[in-house]
């Protein structure tokens, strides 16, 4: 029996491996979900009509849906998977996707005449993403700006969303009052240059989950389920009592 490999055949084995390995980097991440308890996702309408049952059989707990856009754009599925998601159980969350050059008031108004919040939801969010022509003290102004004014008509403090890049070379430390959830392609965890700790991860845009075809980004929360929930809009008090005796 000969026992040599030929260069060939292990050069497919080394192939096949590669090949392995992409296709689960793919999947992913496997093992940052595996790491964190809550998990959720984003989806706008580029992930099409969502079965939002099989999202929660999959054992999804939050989700992230887009609903507005700079000034006048609203997303064609934010209210087909509002719905969705609020009926399949699912701890809901409304971003709106900030435009630097188009006016706060106006960004802010289009996404309140759209989005209405109910106890249980998660609270109001902003996607930071780009500049634009302003200077960085100009950015933080215009951000802080939308960010009081939807804590003063939502009455809870919303959530910044913006890459790690990003966050950490225009805004690391002028919002450490707020929520932050951010984006890293990655199995390490976002590290910022101030220090400041994330609740919500986005670590991939590649996953694929039941109730979705396609890929759709994924999330994880940085805590228990208990204190996702502890951040979302509050019941008023009896019906709070009424859900925690349930």
């Amino acid at each position: 029996m000969n026992n040599t490999l030929s260069p060939n055949y292990l050069l497919r084995i080394l192939s096949i491996s590669c090949l392995s390995f992409l296709l689960l980097c793919a999947c992913g991440r496997p093992e940052v979900d595996e790491r964190f308890a809550v998990k959720g996702l984003d989806v706008s309408r580029y992930q099409g009509a969502v079965d939002w049952d099989l999202v929660a059989e999959g054992g999804q707990h939050f989700a992230f849906i887009k609903a507005s856009e700079g000034r006048e754009h609203r997303d064609i599925a934010f209210q087909a998977n509002w719905t969705g998601a609020g009926r399949a159980g699912l701890r809901r969350g409304a971003y709106h996707y900030f435009l630097a050059h188009v006016s706060v008031e106006e960004q802010l108004s289009n996404y309140i005449d759209l989005v209405k919040l109910a106890p249980g939801d998660l609270p109001p969010v902003l996607d930071v993403e780009h500049i634009g022509n302003l200077s960085s003290p100009e950015l933080v102004s215009h951000v802080k700006d939308w960010l009081h004014l939807a804590e003063a008509h939502y009455g809870i403090k919303p959530i910044l969303y913006t890459g790690l890049n990003f966050y950490n070379r225009f805004l690391a430390g002028q919002f450490d009052d707020y929520p932050l959830w951010l984006a890293r392609y990655d199995n390490r965890d976002p590290v910022t240059i101030c220090g400041r700790p994330y609740q919500f991860w986005q670590f991939t845009d590649q996953a694929r989950i039941n109730g979705i075809v396609g890929n759709v980004d994924r999330n994880v929360f940085s805590g228990t389920l208990q204190e996702l929930e502890a951040i979302c809009v509050p019941y008023p008090h009896d019906e709070q009592q009424t859900a925690t005796a349930k």
